[in-house]
């Protein structure tokens, strides 16, 4: 077998095996964390039809990119003729080394420097194929790098208010990519100039170079340039595992493992792991983000909250100031569960706090013999929002279903705000005390005015009853003929709750229910999309202020079709934003109630108890 070798390759060899020794050791690390039971789960899944599924997201997002395309196509089109580009550059390189030395096997910097060590390429079967396709990928991607040179001095002509500000060694890594594709760029052009075997590209650029360069000193200016191209290479190797390019390899992992069944975990290791370094730092998650796009907070957003995470800066801050709406969640292009990851984070910050809760009562199954239909919890917010609870009463009242108010005093609360403020400890005495008194209590059906509630319930405790929120128990009164709701020339907008919507993946009922009582108006940031109120109790450092900014903007697009009614099945939604709404803002609970009470029935039943 034929041995290429020059001086020159060494920079590039010795920093891909350096960058592959540091990501050997790295994943394996980060699989040995992972629980038994989750690796087992994997290894299971491998080798099933969740592969081709794998394979599929992959291609689809590690390389063509298609959810930043969703978001922002010019973004998009960046990304992907960067990865495409530069992947089908190694593959073809790798096909035209075979074909050019005429043996699969070759030396690995054959591929990269094919033409410093194969300059005569005649006779070479698909020779021309090659030069062709080899400098229109190489186009491809020093277009891409002018789009990225470009979206990091003039962020807003790709439609972005704000681009990452990037740590030492993110800017050592980009640079050197940057100047990576120009350098081949003038490696193989000045070799085309000596040679006459470039491209449409090369052969152009390398026309101009013999006109300008005296033919004396071509040769010795391209072996520098192939020094310089081996240089850059191996800067960009050995920086990758420490910047923000080492998403380009980990998200690939990333998107397997959840394919094969793998979730986000408890703990900061692990799938976590490969969560954390799967952030491309692409800085869509800003712009989306309220705290930035209505309170012009800009630097607590996930790409920095996973920039401090992953090389254990102070991060207690950026876990903090966040609303946990899940907004980012949404948006992110490799879908890490940046919600989950902050709540470790708070976890791990409050590990020494703990709580007490041996004033609660002892509630024992035998003491409550009455069974219910229903079992209603207002919660906390519906407490201080005094007509959601008063509006469902009314309506388990009119649909004549019984029930009984657990939380009729408002002493009790789920245990969210504990668990989001990283008191796990505390959280989950509390979640074991309410766990007694619901499952002490006979009825089946556990229905909460609160999405906070409701999704803390549904995923924290271990109930077997049912958990309903009040919109999916009044649709269902409807569709059993329960209630009877008239249809009027009524204009609504809805607001999705962060809580039920994103976080319980909760739509539908609320919008079947208002189109039974008028005209449901479709508006721009509703659903996955919808935006915080800004009032979360998970966001503990935010002055008032700040929420007050969010509040307005929020109802801005509420009130943009300028509905009679602007609706929320949220208390705590419905008293944050109130205030903007010009008196437009209500529960759907309290419409429906108002509805009811408006009916013709209930006129008629009123009669007669008046009469009697």
């Amino acid at each position: 077998m034929k041995i290429n070798f020059d001086p020159f390759v060494l920079p590039f060899f010795i920093g891909v095996l350096l960058m592959f020794g540091i990501l050997i050791w790295k994943y394996v690390v980060w699989l040995e964390a992972m629980p038994v039971k989750d690796r087992r789960t994997m290894f299971k899944n491998m080798f099933t039809f969740r592969s081709f599924k794998a394979f599929n997201e992959a291609v689809m997002e590690c390389l063509l990119h298609r959810r930043i395309f969703k978001i922002n196509p010019v973004l998009g089109f960046m990304h992907a003729s960067l990865a495409t580009g530069w992947f089908l550059l190694i593959i073809f390189g790798t096909i035209e080394s075979k074909f050019g030395h005429n043996n699969v096997f070759n030396m690995p910097w054959d591929p990269i420097f094919f033409n410093f060590f194969e300059p005569d390429k005649h006779g070479m079967q698909y020779g021309k194929f090659f030069t062709f396709i080899m400098d229109f990928l190489l186009l491809v991607v020093l277009t891409a790098v002018c789009f990225a040179l470009i979206k990091r001095f003039c962020s807003r002509l790709f439609g972005m208010r704000k681009t990452t500000k990037l740590l030492i060694g993110d800017k050592f890594a980009l640079y050197s990519l940057w100047l990576i594709f120009p350098a081949r760029l003038l490696a193989e052009s000045f070799n085309a100039a000596q040679h006459h075997n470039g491209g449409f590209l090369t052969q152009s650029v390398g026309n101009v170079i013999s006109s300008l360069v005296p033919a004396s000193q071509i040769a010795t200016v391209e072996y520098s340039m192939w020094w310089f191209y081996s240089i850059v290479l191996g800067i960009f190797m050995v920086a990758l595992p420490f910047s923000r390019y080492m998403h380009i390899i980990t998200e690939v992992f990333l998107v397997m493992f959840r394919n094969f069944g793998m979730k986000s975990t408890k703990e900061l290791k692990g799938y976590t792991r490969f969560e954390i370094n799967s952030c491309s730092r692409c800085g869509i998650c800003i712009d989306k983000c309220q705290l930035s796009s209505a309170a012009n907070i800009h630097n607590i957003q996930p790409t920095y909250y996973i920039q401090s995470v992953r090389y254990n800066l102070p991060f207690e801050d950026r876990a903090y100031n966040c609303l946990m709406c899940g907004r980012c969640n949404t948006y992110c292009p490799v879908k890490i569960d940046i919600t989950n990851m902050r709540n470790i984070t708070r976890k791990i910050a409050n590990e020494s706090v703990s709580f007490k809760y041996d004033y609660l009562p002892e509630y024992k199954p035998e003491l409550n013999a009455e069974e219910f239909n229903v079992l209603y919890f207002a919660g906390c917010m519906s407490h201080l929002t005094p007509s959601i609870p008063k509006a469902m009463i009314n309506i388990f009242e009119k649909a004549k279903i019984t029930y009984e108010f657990l939380d009729e005093d408002g002493s009790l609360c789920c245990g969210r705000p504990l668990m989001q403020s990283g008191l796990v400890e505390a959280a989950t005495q509390l979640q074991k005390k309410m766990t007694e008194l619901i499952m002490s209590k006979k009825s089946m059906v556990l229905v909460t005015s609160c999405p906070i509630c409701y999704k803390t319930f549904k995923d924290d405790y271990k109930l077997k009853k049912h958990v309903l929120h009040h919109s999916e128990l009044i649709k269902l009164l409807i569709d059993e003929n329960r209630i009877n709701l008239k249809k009027e020339n009524i204009q609504f907008s809805y607001h999705d709750p962060c809580e039920l919507g994103r976080g319980c993946g909760e739509y539908e009922n609320s919008r079947e229910v208002l189109k039974s009582l008028g005209h449901l108006q479709k508006i721009e940031q509703e659903k996955e999309k919808a935006l915080c109120c800004g009032g979360s109790l998970s966001n503990l450092k935010i002055p008032y202020e700040k929420r007050e900014l969010m509040a307005a903007d929020a109802v801005k697009y509420l009130d943009e079709k300028n509905p009679d009614v602007i609706v929320t099945a949220c208390p705590l939604c419905k008293k944050t934003m109130e205030k903007h709404a010009n008196g437009k803002m209500k529960d759907l609970a309290e419409v429906v109630s108002e509805a009811l009470n408006n009916s013709p029935e209930y006129a008629k039943e009123k009669e007669q108890l008046v009469s009697n």
